[in-house]
């Protein structure tokens, strides 16, 4: 990397050799700037955490589930980074399309919002021509829509089976295999949204537990499958959001975050980082999965 002043035009440029890029800071910046040249190091760490921030600008990525809880959190950040993004819903129309005309505000034209049941198939598949004919490319895919509930043994049905591994591991595999000929030509990514309990199963929630299971050993699987031009990782959260219905009171609540090490809950920002970094940060890592669980998996 460079930092030289262009005394011609009195911008100070910062040049980076790696990405071949360079960036003029004009005059209205340049007091700042100057500070902070009294302390070079100090300048180009700055500059260069901007500089990542905005790797994902013009970037076009679909996220399943993203109109509500954590899809939307991961919708924000990855926008705010300068992303195109595609907001996915099946039924929540109308948080999908306040979320998108929020995005559209924000940066016009950035952001479309397209149905789908996750589980027809040929639905889902159609986000990826609908998402090319609007943007031109695709260059991300999370995987985030899910359901979620409980399935005591002795209770599961041919109903149960189809929505919880139809949500969570059928419309994976479908959607990222749709998606994989044009990641693979923007050299692009992925990222499921597992659960530690697809590692450490939840008591009373079998069939949920082995879906997300399956996306966990998916995501190894399409990592080697689409290497080495797309790299497929997966975060798992732990205790972020809690169900909308009352699955868990308080007293449960309670103990799960007891058992995290950092003794708190997290948030929905708390993924949405992850993935953010999965994306931007991260261009050596492939078929991995990140906890993000405070601690919680490492002593279930």
């Amino acid at each position: 990397m460079g930092v030289f002043e262009d005394k011609a035009e009195r911008n100070i440029v910062v040049y980076s050799a790696e990405s071949s890029t360079a960036q003029s800071l004009t005059p209205s910046s340049r007091a700042q700037v100057t500070g902070q040249m009294r302390n070079p190091l100090e300048f180009v760490r700055s500059f260069m955490n901007s500089f990542r921030e905005r790797i994902v600008i013009g970037k076009t990525v679909l996220i399943t589930g993203a109109a509500k809880r954590v899809g939307r959190s991961i919708t924000r950040e990855l926008h705010s980074a300068g992303a195109n993004i595609v907001v996915h819903f099946r039924a929540a129309e109308d948080a999908a399309r306040q979320l998108t005309d929020e995005l559209n505000a924000a940066r016009p034209d950035s952001a479309i919002c397209l149905q789908a049941d996750l589980l027809d198939t040929a639905a889902l598949e159609s986000l990826v021509p609908r998402t090319i004919s609007h943007f031109g490319r695709l260059d991300a895919l999370v995987n985030n829509a899910s359901s979620f509930f409980p399935t005591p043994v002795g209770s599961i049905d041919q109903c149960a089976w189809d929505d919880l591994v139809g949500s969570n591991l059928k419309a994976p595999l479908f959607l990222t295999q749709a998606a994989a000929p044009h990641l693979r030509k923007t050299h692009g990514a992925v990222v499921n949204i597992t659960d530690i309990h697809a590692e450490r199963p939840l008591a009373g929630y079998p069939l949920y537990c082995a879906a997300k299971a399956g996306l966990l050993g998916l995501t190894k699987a399409l990592a080697i499958e689409l290497a080495p031009d797309v790299r497929v990782n997966a975060v798992a959260p732990g205790p972020i959001l809690w169900p909308e219905d009352s699955a868990f009171d308080a007293e449960a609540r309670e103990h799960i975050v007891a058992h995290t090490l950092l003794k708190h809950a997290g948030s929905p920002q708390d993924i949405a980082r992850t993935v953010r970094f999965l994306f931007n940060d991260a261009p050596y890592i492939t078929g991995q999965v990140i906890n993000v669980d405070g601690g919680r998996s490492a002593h279930l």
